[in-house]
Order: structure tokens, then C-alpha cells, then sequence
């Protein structure tokens, strides 16, 4: 099994071309975010990932304002069902490898969230790509029993793990707690993201400050165990995004609002340790 290393475009303030750069100096295979709606935008987007040969994960955050996250309070399933619709057929022109979606509301009852994520996995085979569902707050997959309970009833359900969600809900290292939930989510996982979050925030303020190790540790400890059921369940390619971002996630310093830490170094670091970590996993040793 290979690794693939993909850098988000959230907080990402420079051009498209400047990605591609950074993507370029630190080996990454490809971008992560959101595909233009504008016709001549995705065009140069298009051109842009093309040139510089890279693979594209597109995002799709469905019923949400453009540039939020925060799903709009009343919104029901079938709107976000139309906007997740709306998002795929807007991004299949980029040829993505897969859509990541953070879909539907937490604010629902189980049986809605259910058929929601039912009708995610039938969009799958209706427009032959892969749909990985985010474990994300505000969202249905918000904490780690949301998630068990979702994943036993909708049982094809891809999941992008993102644990730093669960650890910031449940205010502890959770996961820790509960090694048949973490087999049961690693069993399910399609694509990770590598953010290291604590007790009380979804990122902490740098993963190589050693207040902060024991956190780091446990993360690292989890997404071994997604690697290791992607190893048994044969996949030839896992992807990983590094996803240290801005947005109220970066710490900064009161008053000035100069960030702690600088994100593309953050993310960086991030990657790159786990590539060093996941060779080491290979029976093989390759990457």
C-alpha cells in the first residue's frame, strides 16, 4: 500500500498556482478543497492541477452558506441531498478521485440521519464515484457514538476520519476509551485527515510542542489503526490530508491576532512525519 499526501486549500491564501508549489517542494500528490462554480474559474482550475500533474479530492460541504461550514440551522435532508447532488455534478468536470463531503446536520433525529446516509451511499453507484463522509461537529458524524450508531445501520457507509471532531466533543482522548469503536470507524475509513486535537479545541496550537505529545501520541496511535485496516482490506493507495487550519482552529495571540504558528509548516511537519511513520508500517518498507 502507497501513501498519498493531499494539501488543503482551507486557509490557503495564495493562488492555486502557489499550491501546486507547495505541493511540488514537499512531494504531495494532489489538492484537497472545493472545485469553482464559475465556469471560467474551473476552467484555469482545471488547467492549473493539470500542468502540474496533480490528483484533485473534491470538497463538498452541503446546505451551508459559500466559504462556511456550519450546515444552516432548518435546513432538511432532502436540501442537503440536493446540495451534495449539486456539488458532485460540479465537481465531475475536475475528475476528482473521490468526493469528501461534511453532509447533513446534527441537529436531526437518528431515523432521518440514517436515511440520509443511506441515500448517500445510492449516490455513489448513481454517479460511479466515491463518496467519503466526514466525521465532523455540527454534522451527524460528531461524536464517536453518533458514529457507531450510524455505521452499524448504513454499513457501506466511507468514512474521512478526522478524530480531532470526536476529541474536542467528548472534551478527553476518547478513542482510548474505546478501541471497538475506533476498529469499527478505521474498518469504515476511505481517506484521513491529520489534525491533532485536545480536551478542549479540534487543533491544538503546534503538534510538536511537547505540552501537546501525549495528544500527538494517541492521533498517531489511531490513524495506525486505519492504516492497518486499509492494509487488510487491500487497498493499493491511502490518502491523507494534513487539515491544521484557520478559521478560529489556529491559535493566535490576543489583540494583535498574530497566528502561533505558521500553517503550511504546520501541515508540512504533519505530513511529512507520517509518511516517515507509515514506511516504517509497510511489510515492504516502500512507499
Amino acid at each position: 500500500m502507497k501513501l498519498q499526501l493531499f494539501k488543503t486549500l482551507w486557509g490557503h491564501a495564495g493562488s492555486l498556482a502557489d499550491a501546486a508549489a507547495h505541493c511540488r517542494e514537499a512531494g504531495f500528490h494532489g489538492i484537497e478543497g472545493p472545485v469553482p462554480s464559475d465556469p471560467g474559474e474551473l476552467e484555469l482550475f482545471i488547467a492549473t492541477l493539470a500542468e502540474a500533474s496533480l490528483d484533485l479530492i473534491a470538497e463538498v460541504c452541503t446546505a451551508t452558506p459559500p466559504g462556511l461550514y456550519v450546515p444552516t440551522p432548518g435546513a432538511r435532508s432532502e436540501d442537503h441531498l440536493r446540495s451534495l447532488r449539486e456539488g458532485i455534478e460540479r465537481s465531475l468536470p475536475a475528475s476528482p478521485r473521490f468526493i469528501n463531503t461534511m453532509a447533513g446536520s446534527d441537529a436531526w433525529n437518528f431515523r432521518e440521519k440514517v436515511e440520509f446516509h443511506a441515500a448517500i451511499v445510492r449516490l455513489e453507484s448513481e454517479y460511479g464515484i466515491d463518496i467519503s463522509v466526514e466525521t465532523h461537529r455540527g454534522r451527524p458524524l460528531n461524536s464517536v457514538w453518533a458514529a457507531r450508531d450510524l455505521l452499524l445501520e448504513v454499513p457501506d457507509l466511507k468514512l474521512t476520519c478526522d478524530f480531532s471532531h470526536f476529541v474536542v466533543v467528548a472534551e478527553r482522548l476518547v478513542m482510548d476509551e474505546h478501541p471497538d469503536i475506533l476498529t469499527l470507524c478505521a474498518d469504515h475509513a476511505f481517506h484521513l485527515q491529520t489534525r491533532v486535537g485536545y480536551a478542549q479545541g479540534p487543533q491544538v496550537p503546534d503538534p510538536r510542542a511537547p505540552e501537546h505529545a501525549g495528544d500527538l501520541e494517541s492521533h498517531e496511535r489511531w490513524w495506525d489503526e486505519v492504516w492497518h485496516s486499509q492494509l487488510r482490506r487491500g487497498f493499493a493507495v491511502s490518502t491523507l490530508t494534513p487539515e491544521f487550519g484557520p478559521d478560529g482552529y489556529l491559535h493566535c495571540e490576543p489583540f494583535t491576532q498574530k497566528p502561533v504558528a505558521d500553517l503550511w509548516d504546520v501541515n508540512r511537519w504533519i505530513a511529512l512525519r507520517q509518511r516517515n511513520r507509515f514506511q516504517a508500517l509497510q511489510p515492504d518498507k516502500k512507499t
